[in-house]
């Protein structure tokens, strides 16, 4: 999913993301959460809210902690970071974007009227304007994994609340909407206007 990103939990600023099932990470009871990990990072700071001294932060911006802002990000105009965001080196969230309970992995962008909600970009990912990740289930049932081409069930993620995984460099296209529980391999291509459920797997590229 990751190859470009070195996951290594020593390095400052960076996350440790789970070998295995990484949707875990999304899970508030897993040892290595997203939530667990964020908290510990920025415990020391006030109110649970770590901007890197070379972040650009736009006005009218706001942000909620626990959330780690690091080197050389930029958050632009009426951004809106909500609890439990870890935005890392270089990624940037534009006008009217939110993002909740998300990881932006080194370079990912989410520029232009995105909404992110518990997702992981990772490194280079570039989101169209409008595009929008969504968590959650009509009937707020748990998420299933599904495979993307034949709508099978493959497994059970355990999570209510679970967005999408995008693996490096994956562009998607403006105003694409993926369903809950979405996971793109390395390199794929969603094109505009395209609704995506399910996993694909590298390099995949999704036209309706």
């Amino acid at each position: 999913m990751f190859p470009n990103f070195p996951n290594n939990p020593n390095t400052e600023g960076d996350p440790y993301l789970p070998e295995n099932d990484i949707w875990n990470i999304l899970n508030p009871n897993y040892e290595n959460s997203l939530k667990n990990q964020l908290i510990e990072l920025v415990k020391d700071e006030e109110n649970q809210i770590f901007i890197h001294e070379t972040a650009i932060i736009s006005n009218d911006v706001t942000i909620e902690g626990p959330a780690y802002i690091g080197s050389e990000v930029e958050i632009r105009p009426g951004a809106y970071i909500r609890s439990f965001s870890w935005i890392c080196h270089k990624a940037v969230v534009g006008h009217c974007s939110e993002i909740k309970h998300s990881i932006l992995l080194p370079g990912a962008k989410a520029p232009h009227f995105n909404y992110v909600g518990d997702s992981i970009l990772g490194m280079e990912v570039n989101l169209g304007a409008g595009c929008k990740l969504s968590n959650l289930r009509n009937d707020g049932r748990n998420i299933m994994l599904r495979d993307g081409k034949t709508g099978e069930i493959i497994g059970e993620s355990g999570l209510r609340k679970f967005g999408a995984i995008l693996g490096d460099r994956t562009q998607i296209g403006c105003n694409v909407v993926t369903n809950p529980g979405v996971i793109l391999g390395p390199k794929c291509n969603v094109w505009p206007n395209v609704t995506v459920s399910g996993i694909h797997s590298e390099g995949s590229a999704i036209k309706d």
